[in-house]
């Protein structure tokens, strides 16, 4: 059976805690969410089918050139110092063992139905979207024989319903791998020793701030943090190409959006901007957006849809939403840049997908090969045609068909420094955002 009939969404749910993953608990009544009811009086997997050892089914549910720039660009903004690397540097109990309970009773009912002893077998819990993510399971489980049990999560828990998860069943592990969209809560999962150690001779060649020194995760690729421009709006001789442009610029700063800085991507945004140059200039720099006028929006995509329809004139937004604007109207007046890519610039941000063995987990050898073929250019290279990656953190052959991210610099920081900075930069955003 492929991980198409083996695919389980769980929503955990008791009187105080929920945990959106497709199965709702409370001390009366578990629900697996595989179409599967349980409580003390009557335990009932619904699956369509007789429940026996013979006949278990499972249900799913489903760089601008330096050219465009000379004239007006060169009035430096003296906020784009702020950005550069010679200036100084900007530097969740009573329902968590009902969920264990649960869930390993739920994969214990699919592993009758996995072809018997000696068949092998991978269970991945992944948080990247399914119409991108499941392709590439089943070409590994092609080639390689390895029958992959995947649980995606759903978008109402998206990556912490599956990392509480995984933190409930630390003592008994049910996943091998763990393939996350982005970065923060890998770093949490390996800092609470959910993750086990394994180096993939498959992560050769990526960036060293790219990997766990403790070889705990590996990041492969993703979106980048860049600008949005409406080029029918801009002063003549003039594309902003810094972050530091969003403070200062002939655009009038009501026609300049950004995502919300408490969330998402941009979050993250701040939080590397802490990291890479620290807290009281990079506070300063939100400050003035906010003092402006700047519009802040509900989300990238939000941001993205506002230049498409001439409301802002430019904004800053993750290259997914903004190569999916270039897709739906290549002839738009739309341009992408990466920002701060000079020579004394820091460059721009990359969101990765990282990945991880679990400590522990029921099959160690074939999570690794797993990992193995995550990180091999095969598989990029496909997240990468299928329009999931955006960015490649090593040469893996394909060139992204949105925008050439091939010598696009990033910021040199490491994940784990940018994910301890979040706290601290959330809660400074909201002093400022949230008044």
């Amino acid at each position: 059976m492929s991980h198409h009939s083996r695919q389980m969404e769980h929503d955990y749910l008791s009187d105080n805690n929920r945990l959106d993953i497709g199965a709702a608990l409370n001390a009366d009544n578990v629900r697996i969410g595989t179409e599967a009811a349980m409580n003390a009086d009557n335990v009932r997997i619904d699956t369509g089918a007789t429940m026996n050892a013979e006949n278990i089914r499972i249900v799913k549910r489903a760089a601008t050139s330096a050219d465009n720039n000379a004239d007006n660009n060169s009035r430096r903004s003296p906020f784009r110092g702020l950005f550069s690397t010679s200036a100084a540097r900007w530097r969740s109990s009573s329902v968590a063992a009902a969920i264990a309970v649960a869930a390993s009773l739920a994969l214990a009912t699919v592993a009758c139905d996995t072809g018997g002893a000696g068949s092998p077998e991978v269970v991945i819990y992944t948080s990247v979207d399914r119409n991108f993510s499941e392709p590439v399971l089943d070409a590994f489980e092609t080639e390689h024989g390895i029958s992959v049990q995947a649980v995606y999560d759903v978008e109402a828990a998206k990556t912490t319903g599956l990392v509480n998860r995984l933190l409930a069943e630390r003592e008994r592990p049910q996943a091998d791998v763990w393939w996350n969209g982005e970065f923060a809560q890998t770093i949490t999962l390996a800092d609470e020793g959910v993750l086990a150690p394994y180096d993939s001779t498959s992560a050769e060649g990526l960036p060293p701030h790219y990997v766990d020194a403790n070889s705990l995760w590996a990041a492969f690729g993703g979106r980048a943090r860049v600008l949005l421009v409406n080029t029918d709006l801009m002063p003549e001789g003039y594309m902003p190409d810094s972050v530091g442009d969003l403070a200062d610029s002939p655009v009038p700063p009501e026609q300049i959006g950004i995502a919300h800085p408490l969330f998402g991507t941009t979050a993250t945004h701040v939080a590397a901007l802490y990291a890479l140059n620290g807290a009281e200039p990079t506070l300063a720099f939100f400050k003035m957006l906010a003092e402006q006028g700047v519009q802040v929006v509900d989300g990238n995509s939000v941001v993205r849809d506002m230049v498409v329809d001439g409301r802002l004139a430019f904004g800053l937004t993750d290259t997914d939403d903004a190569c999916g604007a270039l897709e739906r109207d290549p002839d738009a007046p739309l341009e992408i840049v990466f920002p701060d890519q000079g020579p004394n610039e820091p460059g721009t941000l990359v969101i990765p997908n990282t990945i991880g063995l679990v400590a522990g987990g029921p099959n160690p050898e074939s999570g690794q090969a797993l990992i193995d073929y995550l990180l091999g250019e095969q598989a990029i290279g496909a997240l990468v045609e299928s329009g999931w990656f955006q960015v490649t953190l090593r040469d893996v052959g394909v060139v992204p068909p949105c925008a050439d991210s091939s010598q696009v610099k990033t910021f040199e920081v490491g994940l784990a420094e940018i994910a301890a900075q979040m706290e601290v930069s959330k809660a400074d955003m909201g002093s400022v955002f949230m008044q």
